[in-house]
């Protein structure tokens, strides 16, 4: 049950995120719902590849990808005045979308029993991984890649469930509150990881 709430809080979240990063980039109709599904299931697709599940398991998610098609089509009849309150509510879902798909990335290598590093990989490319791909898609710096603390805490979700600190439904909400809750922090405070700069 965990799963698939995690699986649909994540689906739409993210696709609304790719949909209204298209409407920013001025894309057509097409282009909208193409960085809505690659955002929403791009993340997923990587960590297949890289944990030995068939690609073509994706296209059995039939039930989320009319999820991630009713989310878009609501978000582009939206009135243009609320979608100008992106930069506020587009942080957030993005939060929501990072922490329900790293938890469940990080189930999904639990139970084809992987190493714990492989469940970190599978946490940090599924809550991530579609939003690198929008980014890139939409030529803008990918977010997990700034200083912004933002992958981080994708990790931590890996070791809480790789190292079996959250393994029932109560324990895996209130690991997806508060890895939320963290990421809304880092963005609004402006917590960075050390960088280090090229002098010129």
């Amino acid at each position: 049950m965990a799963w698939d709430v995690l699986s649909m809080i994540g689906t739409i979240a993210f696709a609304v995120s790719g949909a209204i990063v298209a409407m920013e980039e001025e894309y057509d109709i097409l282009g909208i719902y193409i960085l809505g599904i690659v955002t929403a299931f791009g993340g997923g697709a990587i960590r297949n590849l890289l944990i030995g599940v068939p690609v073509s398991a994706l296209w059995e998610q039939g039930m989320f990808f009319q999820i991630a098609l009713l989310s878009i089509t609501a978000v582009m009849l939206f009135p243009n005045r609320l979608l100008k309150h992106w930069q506020r509510w587009g942080n957030f879902t993005d939060a929501i979308g990072l922490s329900a798909f790293a938890i469940q990335g990080a189930l999904y290598a639990t139970e084809m029993n992987h190493p714990l590093s492989a469940v970190l990989v599978a946490a940090v490319l599924t809550g991530s991984g579609g939003g690198m791909i929008r980014d890139v898609l939409a030529r803008r710096k990918p977010l997990v890649l700034r200083s912004e603390i933002y992958a981080v805490w994708a990790i931590l979700c890996g070791l809480a469930i790789g190292m079996k600190i959250a393994v029932n439904s109560f324990e895996l909400y209130a690991l997806f509150a508060i890895i939320t809750a963290l990421r809304v922090l880092s963005y609004t405070y402006k917590w960075k990881l050390p960088t280090k700069r090229l002098g010129t």
